[in-house]
């Protein structure tokens, strides 16, 4: 993709690309919600808390007002609080160790 900005419609064009593929990111982890946040930090070296705090990041970058639990809403599409009393299980001692070994 094209980094310069060569005219507003290649840089729109290009932005909004971007929000959309992080849309269906979103959506998908949604979607997979059995995918815990440890295999994602096991496999990918990043999670949905990662994708919460770059939301938040970016968006303190930009002066704008989105601080990390309205980011964690956003991607967990819900309280994260309610989506770990639902949907997360007790992490496996091989994950424990997978995880462990990454530092």
């Amino acid at each position: 993709m094209n980094k310069d900005n060569q005219g507003d419609k290649t840089f729109d064009n290009e932005t909004l690309i971007k929000a959309r593929v992080l849309d269906r990111l979103i959506d998908h982890l949604d979607n997979h919600k059995e995918v815990q946040n440890i295999d994602l930090m096991i496999l990918a070296k990043f999670c949905r808390n990662c994708l919460s705090k770059w939301m938040a990041a970016e968006a303190q970058e930009l002066g704008e007002d989105l601080d990390l639990d309205a980011a964690k809403k956003v991607v967990y599409k819900m309280d994260p609080k309610e989506w770990k009393e639902k949907y997360q299980k007790a992490a496996t001692q091989e994950q424990l160790d997978a995880f462990n070994a990454l530092k």
